[in-house]
């Protein structure tokens, strides 16, 4: 995959199984993951380079991206200003 203009491709991280007490949290309760690896960045919009790079560890917000099964793996597709920063 290779995104075009701002895009950047992002791997989700696995969503907890347990809280930190130890209770496992069932699949209707459990929430989607805000933190993911970059797998590609497009060239940037406008001759404006982008700030993140494929490896990168992401926080995005809650609600972004476009969700997209590519070759069995699940992804998000989203604009660089949706990420909120890099860890």
């Amino acid at each position: 995959m290779k995104p075009i203009n701002d895009r950047v491709v992002v791997k989700p991280a696995p969503a907890e199984e347990k809280t930190k007490g130890g209770i496992i949290i069932p699949d209707t309760a459990k929430e989607k993951p805000q933190r993911g690896e970059v797998i590609a960045v497009g060239p940037g919009k406008d001759g404006n380079l982008m700030t993140v790079a494929a490896g990168d560890i992401v926080l995005y917000g809650k609600y972004a991206g476009q969700e997209l099964n590519f070759e069995g793996e699940d992804y998000l597709i989203m604009r660089e200003d949706d990420i909120l920063v890099v860890l």
